[in-house]
């Protein structure tokens, strides 16, 4: 089992390489790159700097020289072959640099740090409300099966699962962030008196701001743990080891929480292999309809705008951390269930 997770950690390098060259290549052939995007701007200032009919002319005509045009392309690292600029990436990452964004003018990591800590929020509080809501509610569905807990508690799960977070978001704003009840803000991660606060007030204020964007990231994943954890344990529940340990004088109640829900935490540790890229992750569209400026949509405005530094470094943490996300769970796996053997 040693070699098996040695084998996938160094697997990792030509994974991230492969994922990344890929997507390294693709930025050089995309139009409307930085390049195109600064003599867009240049050729709009022409047209409304210049006089008469001169501006339609001036618009259909480069408005840089050669010489500049290739500064442009040094400044932003296309001067080079797309396979030479990309080991000069890779160079630069080795040594802990991310490069400088195109758009903000600063480090990468600036970009990036400056949004780590509210995706990580989201991601932790999204998996800790998850697993700590879902695994006990399966446990208890799985004891009462059929009874009128487990199909009123069905039927709303099901229904949550039905909504997509986004949608759900829109509602939740609607009926409750706007009049007339107005329990809870429109947007944003915190508010703006937030530095004035004591420490439980910006606690407060976080945890206020953040009711009705957890729960359009717990919805989508509810009723999948919920339903994974009671199929398991019902199944546990029915295998011959539950009776043949009743039958040898166990207690059904050991017999349940000694055997069959361990046994049923097996597939649960799986689904972690997604939990620590959540962290980067996010999901732009949230974040977008609750104005959180997370990792999920510096991404997405990152590729509007051409960002290509920041896109492979948000590539470069998210695929790293989901392939430790990987490792983690076949981990998990081995360790909650000793039969369990990784070639």
């Amino acid at each position: 089992m040693r070699d098996y997770f040695i084998r996938r950690i160094l697997l990792i390098v030509p994974t991230l390489i492969g994922a990344t060259m890929l997507v390294f290549f693709l930025t050089r052939i995309l139009p409307g790159g930085p390049i195109d995007q600064a003599m867009a701007e240049m050729r709009a200032i022409d047209v409304t700097g210049g006089s008469g009919g001169g501006g339609s002319n001036a618009a259909q005509e480069s408005p840089l020289s050669e010489d500049q045009l290739e500064k442009l392309k040094a400044q932003y690292g296309f001067d080079k072959p797309w396979y030479i600029a990309y080991f000069v990436w890779v160079g630069s990452i080795l040594k802990g640099d991310l490069g400088e964004s195109f758009k903000y003018n600063e480090p990468v990591w600036d970009v990036i740090k400056s949004r780590l800590p509210i995706s990580t929020f989201y991601g932790v509080a999204t998996a800790i409300i998850t697993y700590f809501v879902c695994l006990p509610l399966g446990v208890v569905k799985a004891l009462r099966h059929k009874s009128i807990f487990d199909t009123s508690s069905s039927i709303l799960v099901f229904f949550g699962y039905a909504i997509p977070g986004f949608a759900l978001g829109l509602l939740l704003l609607v009926f409750f962030a706007y009049p007339p009840l107005e329990l809870f803000p429109t947007g944003g991660f915190t508010s703006s008196d937030y530095e004035y606060k004591n420490w439980l007030g910006k606690l407060w204020d976080v945890v206020y701001h953040a009711v009705l964007p957890l729960a359009c990231y717990v919805v989508g994943s509810f009723a999948f743990l919920t339903m994974l954890m009671k199929n398991n344990l019902m199944d546990n529940l029915a295998s011959d080891y539950v009776r043949t340990a009743i039958a040898k004088g166990r207690s059904y109640k050991d017999a349940v929480t000694k055997h069959a829900i361990r046994n049923a935490f097996v597939p649960i540790a799986t689904s972690l292999s997604g939990v620590l890229g959540v962290f980067l992750g996010g999901t732009f569209l949230i974040e977008y309809i609750f104005d959180i400026d997370g990792i999920g949509m510096l991404g997405y405005k990152s590729l509007l705008d051409r960002d290509f530094p920041v896109v492979m470094a948000i590539l470069l943490l998210t695929s790293f951390f989901m392939m430790a996300g990987n490792i983690l769970a076949d981990f998990l796996v081995a360790l909650v269930d000793p039969r369990v053997k990784f070639k």
